[in-house]
Formats: structure tokens, sequence, C-alpha cells
């Protein structure tokens, strides 16, 4: 299994990708987990863990840098790793089969090096469908810039013999890809092992929302998620002694929207750090509702990781996304919380208050949540769908 993320680092993916490979070990299958690495000196760090082999490879810093070079860095990503890769001991190994995560869309030239040594099959678990969304976004125009990029995206697809998308509205971006009858277009939700609270660095009773019914956003505070409106619900609610609003993560907006809230005086909101994945159901067990925020220029569907955790601790969604996005449809006929589609302050703060009473007088919310997460959301269905399509 090939990726850019993976622990230590503490984002939806990393956590995503360790579950999904303690379930390939818990089923059986011998697993190495191969990534780039931009903190080790040596060529190569192959180490052991919980049962699978991790294999860093030595190559350009991708995180946490300008666009500029972040984009350069990626490109030569996948040459680095294949020069790396060559220098170890699994240099020689036959593979059964290749699965790669996406985002990066830079892998496929270290995927196709290892499919062809192999002679396997490449699944493409793909996560977001970039440069589209941010086309959709109005991050970048149809100009020089996205064509390299859809040229790359384009050539990554071409190297997968399996796509699997997130949800069925993201069937349609790739078409004209499956005319192919060698390739195979199949929906692999995402998945989220189940943990039970453990403890939690946060503790909401010792904050200045002590004694409220808390409204918890956990994640990445990006572009992508559209969260002002967040700030402007909480301004709604100031006068609700009874609810509090809770930011958890980091993000290109992070410091912006806790400097707007402090700039309008709201003491029903607190921002928090990024902590570790292993905190967060312990952190949802203090919280009433959890907050899904997606940008209403988005045109492909997106299920968030947190979708997931709120699921999984039995807590209730407050959703603002874009329009038709398949995860309202999920939310609203499984009964696990209110969507509002079309960015209206005024509507999202009706939905908030009648869910907030809702969870007062609806003994079944956590109970419908958790069968959600345990029917759709489980990662030996991902591990057992990805393994059939190699098979196959």
């Amino acid at each position: 299994m090939i990726a850019d993320t993976f622990p230590p680092l503490r984002n939806s993916g990393a956590v995503q990708l360790r579950d999904l490979s303690r379930e390939f070990v818990a089923q059986g299958h011998q697993l190495t987990v191969i990534l780039p690495s931009w903190e080790i000196k040596e060529d190569f760090l192959l180490e052991e863990m919980e049962g699978f082999q991790v294999l860093r490879l030595r190559s350009p810093k991708t995180k946490d840098v300008n666009y500029a070079r972040r984009t350069l860095s990626e490109f030569l990503m996948p040459f680095f790793m294949k020069r790396g890769y060559k220098k170890t001991p699994l240099c020689d190994e036959k593979w059964d089969g290749i699965a790669w995560y996406a985002p990066s869309i830079f892998h496929a030239p270290f995927v196709n090096y290892l499919k062809k040594s192999s002679d396997c099959k490449g699944y493409l678990i793909i996560r977001d469908i970039f440069p589209e969304w941010a086309v959709d976004m109005g991050l970048m125009g149809k100009g020089i810039v996205y064509r390299f990029f859809s040229a790359v995206a384009r050539y990554q697809y071409s190297v997968a013999d399996v796509i699997g998308v997130q949800t069925p509205g993201n069937l349609s971006y790739f078409e004209d890809w499956k005319t192919n009858k060698r390739k195979n277009l199949v929906v692999l939700q995402n998945w989220l092992a189940d943990t039970k609270p453990d403890s939690c660095s946060i503790f909401i009773n010792r904050t200045t929302l002590a004694g409220r019914k808390i409204f918890v956003y956990a994640g990445n505070m990006g572009v992508a998620q559209g969260m002002d409106i967040l700030i402007d619900l909480a301004d709604k609610l100031k006068d609700r002694r009874d609810i509090g609003f809770l930011f958890v993560g980091r993000g290109s907006e992070a410091k912006r929207l806790a400097d707007e809230a402090s700039k309008r005086s709201l003491n029903n909101i607190e921002f928090k750090d990024e902590i570790h994945p292993d905190e967060i159901p312990a952190l949802y067990a203090q919280c009433s509702v959890g907050i899904v925020s997606l940008d209403q220029r988005h045109k492909s569907h997106n299920i968030p990781g947190k979708f997931l955790s709120y699921m999984q601790s039995g807590i209730p969604v407050l959703a603002n996304i874009n329009p038709g996005n398949d995860l309202a449809e999920i939310i609203r006929g499984e009964g696990v919380g209110v969507v509002c589609e079309n960015a209206d302050i005024l509507d999202l703060e009706c939905k908030a208050k009648a869910l907030i009473n809702s969870v007062e007088t609806d003994a079944y919310f956590e109970k419908r949540c958790r069968a959600v997460y345990e029917r759709m959301f489980s990662p030996s269905q991902a591990v057992r769908k990805i393994v059939q399509e190699l098979e196959s």
C-alpha cells in the first residue's frame, strides 16, 4: 500500500490508512506500507508496526511548504521513491497487489514501476478528485496549471486497474475511463476502526463552555471547509447560554477564524489545537452534536472522515454542505442529523436549534448513528472489497 500520509501524522488520511493496515493484518494478509519521508536522513527506513511493515523512502518535503515548492516536490516524489526503493531489501519483492491512496495524484510513476515488476493489479483509492475540486472552489482556473495537474491525474487513472471512489455521486467523473473493459470502477466507502473512549487532553468542563451542550468540529480548517458560516452561527446563538461551539484542529483558516470570533467577542466558542486521533472518542463523549462543513462551491461528493467519527461515537450531525452531496441523503435517510445545502444562516440557525432540542428528546439518536457506522463504514468491509478486486 502506497500513500503520502501515515502516523505519526494525525490527519484523517493517516488515521484511515492506519486502521486499514491493521485490518489487512487482522484478515491474514501480509502488508507493506510504502511512504515518502523528508524527515529521514538515510535513503530508507524499514520498520515493523503492529504486524505489518512500514517502508519510508527519502523524498522532498511536501507538507507545510508553499504551493510552488509543494508541486515541484510532489512531482519529484515518485522518482525519489523509486530510487530509494531500489536500495532496500524489498527491491526484488514480487507483490500480489498494490493499493494506493489519493491524494496525492503523483504516485503513478512509482506505482507503475512496482506493478510491472510484479505483474500485478493496482487499486486506486481516490478520496478527492483533484484538480476538479480546486476549479470548483475558484482556487484554480482552467489554464496551464490546471492542464498540468489534469494530465498528472489522468496518468494516475491510466495506471489503475480499479478505482474506488467514496460515493456513488463521484462515479460520473470516471465514465470515460470505464469504457476500457479491463478497468473496474467501484464505490469504496470511507472507513474508521471502532475504538472506545479512553482519555482526552481537552476537558470541556474546565473551559468557558462548561455546562453547555456542545457543537463540536474536529479536523482541518481550510478553504475547502467553508467555515465562516459557523462563526456566524455561533454569533446568532450567542445569547443561548446552554449552547457552545468547540473547534479542534489546524489548517490555513484556523487562526483567521479564531481571530474573527475574538473580534466579535463571542464567548460561546473555544478553539483548541489538534489532538491525537485516539483522543477523539473521549472528546466526542463530552459533546452533543458533530459539525460537518464543506464549501458550497464543491461539485464533487465528499463524506469527510469526521462524519464517520461522529457516527462511531453516536452523536448526530449538523451539516452545512454543497448542494446535491450524497452525504445529505445519508443523513436525512438514516435520521442521524440535519442538513443545510444553501449556506443560509437563518436556515442553519433554525436547524441547529431544532437538532439540539431533538438530542434531548430522541433517545434513539445514538443507536441510529452507531448502526450507520457499523453497516457502512467499517474497515473490514473496505479490506474485503479491495482484496476481492485485486484477486478477481
